[in-house]
């Protein structure tokens, strides 16, 4: 099991936009999104939204359904480690 999973920005920048040498105002100007916006994504501030992920498809990185799931996947780890709370069944079962 992972003990800290990475923030999908965090994975863009380092699997994408590193190895090209594409700074964040240059990757913002190509996906026609605002170099503040995309800052906070690369930097763990803000979550890979579907418009984005749809705009990394058509840029050629990856799919849309990719970044999505990404994201998802992140969510869902940040939301186990918080402690839950004491849930009952919405149907009780059939005696």
């Amino acid at each position: 099991m992972i003990h800290t999973h990475p923030h999908p920005g965090e994975i863009l920048k380092e699997t994408v936009f590193a190895p090209l040498d594409l700074s964040v105002t240059e990757a913002a100007e190509r996906l026609a999104m605002s170099r503040v916006a995309l800052s906070r994504v690369l930097n763990g501030k803000a979550g890979i939204s579907p418009d984005l992920a749809l705009r990394l498809e058509k840029a050629g990185v990856g799919t849309a359904r990719l970044w999505v799931n990404l994201q998802a996947n992140y969510d869902l780890w940040v939301a186990m480690q918080h402690k839950q709370p004491a849930v009952r069944a919405l149907q009780e079962a059939p005696v």
